[in-house]
């Protein structure tokens, strides 16, 4: 009995090495709820600062501006992105770095590298896809591509950590495919790939290995 008990005690062993050895089990589910609550918090700038308290119809709302008028709102969207991002991501690193902290783990690890490249691939070219977007004046197919693009990357990061995110980068890409369909409410869309179902995911997997 004791034997048997040995033997799948190491069986377990081998198998959480390997799993380790293989996937980035550091990401902390609180990074996917701040994400979300920081996409919520950029969806309400846009909708009461930048695009005029509550305007979401981007083609009539962009035509009734002047050329210089529409450059600056240009800016102010892409600053307020860009700072959504740049805080989710920062939030992300530090939580994940506290995860492997606690768990007498290193985070810059041969996982993690494969897992950066990977996502940074669809990333970038979303990224590049979207300022092209931007110059040819396609305002409305911007929320749907970085929903897309997004979710490609999360798709190609699911086989380096948790299996979840494969699934929740799915969501991500029908949910940009639905808003380009439906492109004047791009702003809803948003606040609910970035925000509503990151705080979802946040949640699940927080109570699923945090908790």
């Amino acid at each position: 009995m004791d034997k048997n008990i040995t033997s799948a005690d190491e069986l377990k062993t081998i198998r959480r090495i390997m799993e380790e050895s293989t996937r980035f089990l550091s990401l902390s589910g609180l990074s996917g709820i701040f994400a979300g609550l920081f996409a919520i918090a950029g969806a309400m700038v846009a909708w009461f600062l930048i695009l005029r308290h509550g305007s979401v119809r981007y083609d009539e709302f962009f035509r009734s501006l002047s050329e210089k008028q529409t450059l600056v709102l240009r800016w102010q969207l892409i600053i307020d992105a860009v700072m959504v991002l740049v805080l989710s991501m920062l939030l992300t690193l530090w939580l994940s770095k506290r995860k492997a902290k606690l768990a007498g783990k290193t985070l810059w690890t041969p996982v993690l590298r494969r897992l950066v490249v990977n996502m940074m691939i669809p990333l970038v070219s979303g990224g590049i896809f979207i300022i092209i977007l931007l110059i040819q004046n396609h305002i409305q197919l911007i929320v749907p591509g970085m929903l897309i693009f997004y979710g490609l990357a999360l798709v190609n990061a699911g086989k380096f950590t948790y299996g979840e995110i494969f699934y929740l980068g799915i969501l991500e890409i029908i949910t940009g495919l639905i808003s380009s369909i439906f492109p004047a409410f791009g702003i809803y869309f948003w606040t609910f790939g970035f925000g509503f179902l990151h705080i979802v995911y946040g949640l699940f997997m927080y109570r699923k290995y945090e908790a």
